[in-house]
């Protein structure tokens, strides 16, 4: 592997536009990736957990990877490889290297709760496909916990190179780093970026830039430059926002604010939890005070 990390920085779980039928507006999709990493991303992660990986046909998410990397450009797109299978995922990552793609994203077995020796065996298959793999850590919705000893076997193997760590633990940040020091810790939640970034990770993989790129991106540079004064103050004017990440209704929050900013998104297949009408204003009212504020 060379110094090259295309995992570092600002990397966005992107929301992807759909049409009335349901289809994939792909072009839409290209100018939202183009937009973002105009707006200061570094890259984008198509093909995410919260839904899109799980109901797109074959067809449509080969194309939602190759939309990615002719709007942006390979190295700044890291697809989400998830399958049942470690067979299914290593053809996926297949596909992202002939698409150029500078590295995959991979959750752990998740059709069941794995046991330490399905994890190990799941990242060596998928490692084989010979992209570097970001690890996603997510216990709360696939039951399978990559816990620090874990993640500093895989990487002591060369099976993962980063981890999207999406416990909510902030602790695990100094313990993966005492474990495996050059594994790079990517903060995987919205919500703990400040707590992760202050702990050395070296990267976010977010979901509201989506709405609002150059506030979250400006907050972000703060954070881990250790500007605690612009970082803070940002952090309180957009955890409103930010702290939607540790719902279920995550996707829709980052949908109406998209509306209200003026980026629609359009529908979203399928909705994990529709937004009730209190949630709905909650999330209306902090976008539009983000607006006022200047942040969008």
């Amino acid at each position: 592997m060379t110094d090259h990390r295309p995992w570092r920085g600002v990397l966005v779980a992107t929301a992807l536009p759909l049409r009335e039928d349901l289809s994939v507006d792909l072009d839409r999709y290209a100018e939202h990736c183009a937009w973002l990493v105009g707006n200061g991303c570094d890259g984008v992660v198509p093909n995410g957990s919260l839904g899109e990986y799980q109901v797109l046909t074959p067809e449509e998410r080969a194309r939602v990877v190759e939309t990615a990397v002719a709007a942006v450009g390979g190295q700044r797109v890291i697809p989400g490889v998830a399958a049942y299978g470690s067979a299914e995922a290593r053809r996926w990552a297949e596909q992202a290297g002939e698409a150029g793609c500078g590295a995959v994203m991979l959750l752990p077995p998740n059709a069941y709760r794995a046991d330490e020796r399905s994890v190990l065996a799941h990242y060596a298959e998928v490692a084989r496909a010979g992209l570097p793999v970001v690890a996603y850590n997510n216990p709360i919705d696939t039951k399978v916990d990559l816990v620090p000893e874990l993640l500093a076997r895989l990487h002591a193997e060369g099976h993962v190179q980063a981890v999207k760590e999406f416990s909510g633990d902030v602790r695990r940040a100094y313990r993966i780093a005492e474990l495996a020091p050059d594994l790079d810790l990517l903060a995987g939640a919205d919500d703990v970026l400040l707590e992760l970034a202050v702990a050395g990770a070296k990267g976010w993989v977010a979901g509201y830039p989506n709405a609002l790129p150059a506030a979250t991106v400006e907050l972000y540079h703060a954070a881990v430059a250790g500007d605690l004064g612009t970082a803070g103050k940002l952090y309180r004017q957009l955890h409103p926002l930010l702290r939607w990440d540790s719902r279920t209704e995550f996707v829709q929050a980052i949908k109406l604010s998209m509306d209200v900013v003026g980026r629609h998104g359009g529908p979203v297949r399928p909705p994990r939890m529709p937004l009730t009408p209190e949630h709905e204003s909650a999330v209306r009212a902090a976008t539009e005070q983000a607006v006022a504020a200047g942040l969008a």
